[in-house]
Protein backbone atom coordinates (compact mmCIF):
# COMPACT_ATOMS: atom_id res chain seq x y z
CA UNK A 1 0.00 0.00 0.00
CA UNK A 2 1.27 3.36 -0.57
CA UNK A 3 1.42 5.90 1.86
CA UNK A 4 -1.22 8.37 0.00
CA UNK A 5 -3.59 5.48 0.26
CA UNK A 6 -3.50 4.86 4.20
CA UNK A 7 -6.63 6.06 5.69
CA UNK A 8 -4.09 7.44 8.79
CA UNK A 9 -2.30 9.66 6.27
CA UNK A 10 -5.57 10.65 4.64
CA UNK A 11 -6.92 11.82 7.90
CA UNK A 12 -3.55 13.39 9.16
CA UNK A 13 -3.98 15.44 5.62
CA UNK A 14 -7.56 16.17 6.19
CA UNK A 15 -7.17 17.56 9.77
CA UNK A 16 -4.44 19.91 8.66
CA UNK A 17 -6.51 20.72 5.82
CA UNK A 18 -9.32 21.71 8.67
CA UNK A 19 -7.13 23.40 11.26
CA UNK A 20 -5.49 25.11 8.92
CA UNK A 21 -8.70 26.42 7.45
CA UNK A 22 -10.39 27.49 11.01
CA UNK A 23 -6.69 29.11 12.51
CA UNK A 24 -7.23 31.19 9.26
CA UNK A 25 -10.62 32.45 9.86
CA UNK A 26 -9.93 33.55 13.71
CA UNK A 27 -6.19 34.69 13.59
CA UNK A 28 -7.29 38.24 13.13
CA UNK A 29 -8.86 37.94 16.34
CA UNK A 30 -5.03 37.08 18.04
CA UNK A 31 -6.48 33.61 19.13
CA UNK A 32 -5.25 30.22 18.01
CA UNK A 33 -7.71 27.56 16.70
CA UNK A 34 -7.49 26.14 19.79
CA UNK A 35 -8.28 28.63 21.76
CA UNK A 36 -11.29 29.48 19.33
CA UNK A 37 -12.62 26.53 20.61
CA UNK A 38 -12.78 27.39 24.13
CA UNK A 39 -13.69 30.18 24.00
CA UNK A 40 -16.72 28.81 21.39
CA UNK A 41 -17.71 26.38 24.23
CA UNK A 42 -17.39 28.64 26.97
CA UNK A 43 -20.13 30.67 25.09
CA UNK A 44 -22.31 27.84 24.82
CA UNK A 45 -21.59 26.75 28.29
CA UNK A 46 -20.19 29.49 30.61
CA UNK A 47 -18.59 28.76 33.97
CA UNK A 48 -17.54 24.99 33.69
CA UNK A 49 -14.45 23.05 34.99
CA UNK A 50 -11.41 22.71 33.30
CA UNK A 51 -11.67 19.25 33.77
CA UNK A 52 -15.57 19.00 31.79
CA UNK A 53 -13.54 21.40 28.81
CA UNK A 54 -11.15 18.50 28.61
CA UNK A 55 -13.33 15.83 28.09
CA UNK A 56 -15.63 17.85 25.47
CA UNK A 57 -12.46 19.41 23.89
CA UNK A 58 -11.08 15.79 23.86
CA UNK A 59 -7.45 17.51 25.07
CA UNK A 60 -5.34 16.43 28.05
CA UNK A 61 -5.15 18.61 30.89
CA UNK A 62 -1.85 19.82 30.49
CA UNK A 63 -2.94 21.10 27.00
CA UNK A 64 -5.49 23.03 28.37
CA UNK A 65 -4.20 24.25 31.12
CA UNK A 66 -1.76 26.33 28.81
CA UNK A 67 -4.54 27.21 26.62
CA UNK A 68 -6.45 28.75 29.65
CA UNK A 69 -3.06 30.57 30.72
CA UNK A 70 -2.80 32.42 27.50
CA UNK A 71 -6.52 33.03 27.46
CA UNK A 72 -6.51 34.64 31.18
CA UNK A 73 -3.39 36.74 30.75
CA UNK A 74 -5.82 38.15 27.67
CA UNK A 75 -8.20 38.94 29.84
CA UNK A 76 -10.78 36.52 28.26
CA UNK A 77 -11.45 33.80 31.10
CA UNK A 78 -11.12 33.87 34.11
CA UNK A 79 -10.78 31.21 36.83
CA UNK A 80 -13.12 31.28 39.85
CA UNK A 81 -13.67 29.27 42.73
CA UNK A 82 -16.76 27.18 42.94
CA UNK A 83 -19.26 28.01 45.30
CA UNK A 84 -20.21 24.52 46.54
CA UNK A 85 -16.78 22.60 46.29
CA UNK A 86 -13.55 24.36 47.59
CA UNK A 87 -11.56 22.46 45.31
CA UNK A 88 -12.85 23.08 42.03
CA UNK A 89 -11.89 26.03 40.13
CA UNK A 90 -14.47 27.25 37.07
CA UNK A 91 -13.35 28.56 33.80
CA UNK A 92 -15.91 31.30 33.34
CA UNK A 93 -15.35 33.82 29.94
CA UNK A 94 -14.82 37.61 30.99
CA UNK A 95 -16.93 40.30 29.09
CA UNK A 96 -14.55 40.44 26.44
CA UNK A 97 -14.40 36.99 26.27
CA UNK A 98 -18.21 36.98 25.99
CA UNK A 99 -17.88 39.10 22.74
CA UNK A 100 -15.28 36.92 21.14
CA UNK A 101 -16.85 33.97 22.15
CA UNK A 102 -20.13 35.60 19.91
CA UNK A 103 -17.97 36.38 17.21
CA UNK A 104 -16.32 33.18 16.93
CA UNK A 105 -19.48 31.01 16.86
CA UNK A 106 -20.38 33.57 14.08
CA UNK A 107 -17.35 33.33 12.09
CA UNK A 108 -17.75 28.65 12.68
CA UNK A 109 -20.72 28.80 11.58
CA UNK A 110 -19.79 30.78 8.11
CA UNK A 111 -16.57 28.47 8.14
CA UNK A 112 -18.52 25.18 8.43
CA UNK A 113 -20.08 26.31 5.16
CA UNK A 114 -16.97 27.26 3.61
CA UNK A 115 -15.01 24.44 3.69
CA UNK A 116 -17.77 22.18 3.31
CA UNK A 117 -19.56 24.42 0.20
CA UNK A 118 -18.27 21.66 -2.57
CA UNK A 119 -19.87 18.76 -0.99
CA UNK A 120 -23.68 20.06 -1.01
CA UNK A 121 -26.05 19.30 1.76
CA UNK A 122 -26.64 15.54 1.32
CA UNK A 123 -23.18 15.08 1.09
CA UNK A 124 -21.91 17.18 3.99
CA UNK A 125 -24.50 15.32 6.05
CA UNK A 126 -23.33 12.28 4.90
CA UNK A 127 -19.00 13.27 5.89
CA UNK A 128 -20.17 14.25 9.34
CA UNK A 129 -21.61 10.88 9.78
CA UNK A 130 -18.45 9.33 8.46
CA UNK A 131 -16.70 11.53 11.24
CA UNK A 132 -18.47 10.75 14.31
CA UNK A 133 -18.45 7.26 13.08
CA UNK A 134 -14.83 6.73 13.12
CA UNK A 135 -13.75 9.48 15.95
CA UNK A 136 -15.40 7.20 18.61
CA UNK A 137 -13.15 5.46 20.86
CA UNK A 138 -11.55 2.45 19.52
CA UNK A 139 -9.40 0.11 21.77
Amino acid sequence: MKVQDCIFFQLAKANRAGSGFWAKRVEHLGVTASQAMVLNFLGEEDCVSSHILCRKLQITSATMTGILDRLEKMDLIERRRHPDDRRAILVCLTSQGSIHAKEINTIMITANDMFLRELGPDQSQRFRGFLKHVSMERS
